[in-house]
């Protein structure tokens, strides 16, 4: 045994077509992305951000120990956004390399809109069951109204 992981292919990764990965690491193609324009600037946004935040917390702790006692609370808050924009860093990469690129699906777990199984699709529902059997004509052609625009935009893509 040499020690080296088995050479897996990558299936379903973005770039990975016909390449190969290491079973149980990622792949210099997983980290390249990373290095694209947008990704250096919100690099360097990141890093801004998290240094001027730990400033700021450095700031208002000398200020807390020269007797300003409300510089307390600033002091422990600056380095907590430093910490929110970290998390929010490392999630923005954990789903860019988790990301199949399938994109949203508009349809349910059984490949029908609307579908009882997947609470995110809209389900369509008759204006007399809206309206609970009462007869409400203003209601009524209020809701042939959206139907129209429904239809519109569905026909448009």
């Amino acid at each position: 045994m040499t020690g080296r992981a088995a050479a897996v292919p990558a299936r379903g990764r973005r770039g990975g077509a016909g390449r190969e990965r290491r079973a149980g690491g990622g792949t210099l193609i997983d980290v390249r992305r990373f290095f694209t324009l947008g990704w250096l600037g919100l690099h360097a946004v990141a890093i801004v951000l998290v240094t001027t935040f730990l400033g700021f917390g450095w700031w208002q702790l000398q200020r807390a120990e020269d007797g300003n006692m409300r510089s307390w609370g600033y002091t422990f808050e600056w380095p907590l956004f430093a910490v929110f924009v970290i998390v929010m860093w490392v999630k923005m990469m954990y789903d860019d390399l988790h990301d199949d690129g399938s994109g949203d699906r508009l349809d349910g777990a059984d490949g029908v809109a609307g579908s009882a199984g997947d609470p995110s699709v809209p389900v369509r529902v008759g204006a007399q069951d809206a309206q609970n059997g009462a007869d409400d004509p203003e209601l009524a052609a209020y809701n042939r109204y959206l139907a129209r625009l429904d239809d519109e935009a569905r026909r448009r893509g």
